[in-house]
């Protein structure tokens, strides 16, 4: 599907962050800024809750441990009890290790396939490149244009150090 956007172009992170939050506070929608590196405060200037990955690998980490330590259990006190050494059969410290591997595995591999999926990065799905030095020093701040007023926007971005402002279609989901 396609749509159009008024793309503003800028130089300097402090100007994309000032123009961002002026936007915010005018009620312009964003669609998406593009940054070469990560701008701090920039999410929190755009109005993006907090990431839920964190609790994702919580509850992923409990499950690994949990299930950890019911196969432990079930396999040295129920299946197959066997007395090594004179240790009861459910030793608690004998679990340690095999409990903090299959945490770690647990959260370490859900948390990546949360992380695909929120982002819906999966295989073979082509990014839009809305300028060509948008990935090396150029910071893109776009705006879909049925959302916002085309000349309100350009004179908020410009009036904030915006290089150019321009208008584009782009193939975008």
């Amino acid at each position: 599907m396609k749509k159009d956007f008024i793309l503003a172009t800028f130089e300097d992170d402090r100007h994309v962050l000032a123009a961002t939050k002026k936007a915010r506070d005018k009620n312009m929608p964003i669609f998406d800024i593009y940054t070469p590196f990560p701008v701090h405060g920039l999410d929190e200037a755009m109005g993006i809750k907090r990431s839920i990955l964190p609790y994702v690998t919580l509850v992923a980490g409990a499950m690994g441990l949990l299930i950890a330590i019911a196969l432990q259990v079930y396999t040295n006190a129920i299946d197959w009890p066997i007395i090594v050494g004179g240790k009861p059969f459910n030793s608690i410290p004998a679990f340690v290790p095999i409990s903090f591997e299959l945490t770690v595995l647990f959260g370490a591999h859900t948390t990546v396939a949360a992380f695909l999926a929120l982002n819906k990065l999966y295989p073979g799905k082509q990014p839009h490149i809305f300028h060509p030095e948008q990935t090396c020093h150029t910071f893109i701040m776009a705006f879909e244009k049925n959302s916002v007023n085309a000349e309100e926007v350009s004179q908020l971005v410009k009036e904030f150090g915006a290089v150019e402002v321009k208008e584009e279609s782009a193939d975008v989901k």
